[in-house]
């Protein structure tokens, strides 16, 4: 069992949200009812709504709700919540917009949290911010301390290996590549600590990035973390929302196709060489549709392309024109497999 406030797990996983449209109702559902945790990326939600084009915003705040009834039909008690960028233009609203709908949980990056516990204030959604530094836990706690007189009700712990936005710099990948970042884990872990003593209370740390089979969950666990959040693993299954030709794209990448990119976002990310990236590569500007107010800092006129429109080519499935995320080892996958198969392959006989 794995407590979350005064929630509980059967297993301490949680499906690591993915956007635009590969973690929502369906996937996030199925992996709740196996126990874990399951995970619903606002990001651009509302691209299947027929008003999405004209109205973004609001098409975007009504998925938020209908992705979570949609869970809950696969999981009434499960543990559901939502990852949600801080890199959002409409970040309060999405917060409010999933606690509202019932959110367990809020897991929160791409950015420091800062707003988390004032727009969450007075409801029973739990929060999590995502760190990839001590540096990164140190501010986010502290601020939430001294402000709110309030700390986290977990921590995600997101490494170089992960997956989409990566919360270093190229640098800092390049430098980790030879070092051994289960001491920056346990740097965190201190940091973290000290809170638990100060809020007496118990303050789960799960870890992300590179976690694919049950050697890594061992790994990170033995560095002194409590879970793991598993994003790539999950996008072969057959529960994921992905369209099929995104999850058989990961069937075919083999490890020298997986590339570090740059997204508009300003940050780098991990994600598939294909057509679409070598034009980028290259230096290509490529043409978009009208803005869709994505991102809080993007200016339409300077970027090299339009992350929307990538990501939505690649939930559609249009493989050759989108932006693939993928985790650092998510070549290894061979087959579609069900969420509960990689759930028990993970942790076998729920431990």
């Amino acid at each position: 069992m794995w407590k979350i406030g005064d929630k509980t797990a059967r297993i301490p996983l949680i499906q690591g949200g993915m956007g635009v449209g590969i973690s929502l109702g369906g996937l996030s559902g199925a992996v709740a009812a196996q126990g874990g945790v399951g995970i619903i990326s606002t990001a651009q939600i509302g691209f299947r709504e027929a008003d999405f084009d004209r109205n973004p915003g609001e098409a975007n705040l009504r998925a938020i709700e209908q992705e979570m009834k949609r869970a809950r039909e696969i999981s009434p008690d499960g543990i559901i919540g939502y990852n949600i960028m801080v890199a959002l233009r409409d970040y309060e609203a999405h917060v409010k917009a999933a606690v509202s709908a019932g959110a367990d949980l809020i897991i929160s990056g791409a950015g420091l949290p800062t707003e988390l516990p004032r727009l969450t204030q007075g409801s029973r959604t739990k929060i999590a911010p995502i760190v990839s530094t001590e540096k990164s836990a140190k501010v986010i706690l502290k601020y939430w301390d001294r402000k709110y007189r309030q700390t986290a009700d977990l921590v995600v712990i997101e490494g170089p290996e992960a997956g989409g936005h990566l919360g270093f710099d190229r640098e800092a990948l390049e430098r980790y590549a030879s070092l051994d970042y289960r001491e920056e884990i346990r740097r965190i872990l201190e940091v973290v600590r000290g809170y638990e003593e100060k809020y007496g209370k118990k303050i789960p740390v799960a870890a992300a990035g590179g976690i694919y089979d049950r050697e890594d969950v061992k790994r990170v666990i033995a560095a002194g973390v409590d879970g793991v959040q598993v994003g790539s693993r999950f996008v072969t299954t057959e529960e994921c929302d992905a369209d099929d030709r995104y999850k058989e794209a990961y069937l075919r990448v083999t490890k020298e196709d997986i590339v570090l990119v740059k997204s508009p976002v300003g940050m780098p990310g991990r994600a598939i060489m294909n057509t679409f990236m070598k034009r980028v590569m290259l230096g290509e500007k490529i043409p978009h549709t009208p803005c869709h107010g994505c991102l809080a800092k993007c200016n339409p006129a300077e970027i090299p392309y339009c992350i929307t429109d990538a990501l939505i080519a690649a939930a559609r499935g249009r493989i050759e024109e989108a932006l693939l995320f993928c985790g650092a080892k998510a070549y290894r996958a061979k087959r579609i497999e069900t969420v509960q198969e990689v759930v028990e392959s993970l942790f076998p006989n729920g431990k």
